[in-house]
């Protein structure tokens, strides 16, 4: 799947899902697009950087716990 990403430098991009971690860690986006609006880097919640999600993976199937 792709998303849509803000560069820091303000350029816009579609990127591959599984680049998004990367991309969150080492800085180099302000904010991401998804179905709810635009997510900001350091003001909204995002899961799996130690937001504190502790429900149901759905990407992983029906039975997988992120604890």
């Amino acid at each position: 799947m792709l998303l849509r990403v803000q560069y820091k430098t303000t350029r816009y991009d579609m990127i591959k899902d599984f680049l998004l971690e990367q991309l969150i860690a080492s800085g180099k986006i302000v904010k991401f697009y998804r179905s709810a609006g635009w997510v900001f880097i350091g003001r909204d919640r995002i899961r799996g950087n130690g937001s504190g999600y502790g429900g149901h993976e759905r990407r992983r199937g029906k039975d997988a716990v992120v604890t």
